[in-house]
């Protein structure tokens, strides 16, 4: 058996009986390639969470244990990780192309998550999927209102009765949105404080709103036996991260009660 397929047979092996899987997304933005490219690279804070940069070349170091295995600025960027010690996800790729459109004013973007989980696939897939299209639209509001303010960011979680069944409604409810209240729709929120802001993301599992200086997102991760979370992208400059999670930490506490 020659050198490369013995290689190929150990990473089988290590990736267990797992199903591969593949995620794709299509969509243009009004922000030029280089702006989708800052923030896929370097400014993750504003729309995911804050990731060390790759370094910008093929086979540097990217975030979270990954290789570059793509780096050609504006156009393509990909990483790829594989049996770092996350034994559900023993391969994980995600590929950005970007092309101008409109003379280079706008942007198409296609996203690629791809590779391998081993335990309740249909589950990990289904918020998998679910969450791509809650992050890319996030990508899509921070490019639009927010790209290149510097960020300050927040995610916590609920107690755990936040995993229950109808939590997330229990959520939309305390925030006081109704069953009525669209996307689009400016709303007065019922948070920590009252505020003023537009709901710009809502189904049974997300919840997306935008202030003039923030974006802060609700996750109905209860659907997948979590609990539910909440993160928020903070443009302001005075923003107080610690103070922000306290706020919102108590906020939900009050709305489940302790664990």
């Amino acid at each position: 058996m020659s050198e490369e397929n013995e290689q190929e047979n150990k990473q089988e092996s290590e990736r267990g009986t797992g199903r591969e899987f593949e995620i794709v997304r299509e969509f243009e933005v009004d922000a030029t390639p280089e702006e989708v490219w800052a923030a896929i690279t370097t400014g993750t804070g504003g729309y995911l969470w804050p990731m060390s940069p790759p370094e910008p070349r093929v086979g540097g170091a990217g975030p979270f244990g990954s290789t570059v295995t793509a780096w050609d600025p504006p156009h393509r960027y990909t990483n790829r990780s594989e049996n770092t010690g996350a034994p559900a996800q023993p391969l994980n790729q995600l590929d950005h192309t970007i092309e101008p459109r409109d003379g280079g004013r706008r942007a198409w973007v296609r996203y690629v998550h791809s590779g391998i989980f081993t335990d309740d696939w249909d589950n990990q897939y289904d918020g998998a999927n679910k969450h791509t299209d809650f992050y890319l639209h996030t990508l899509r509001e921070y490019l639009t209102h927010f790209a290149p303010r510097p960020v300050a960011f927040t995610t916590l979680n609920g107690p755990g009765k936040s995993a229950s069944a109808d939590a997330f409604t229990t959520v939309g409810r305390a925030l006081g949105l109704t069953g009525e209240t669209a996307v689009g729709a400016r709303v007065t929120v019922r948070g920590p404080k009252e505020f003023e802001a537009v709901l710009d993301y809502r189904d049974p599992y997300f919840i997306g709103l935008r202030t003039d200086d923030a974006l802060i997102r609700f996750f109905g991760r209860n659907h997948w036996g979590a609990p539910v979370g909440i993160s928020v992208h903070d443009f302001a400059p005075d923003a107080d991260a610690e103070a922000t999670e306290t706020a919102w930490q108590d906020w939900l506490n009050g709305v489940f009660g302790p664990s």
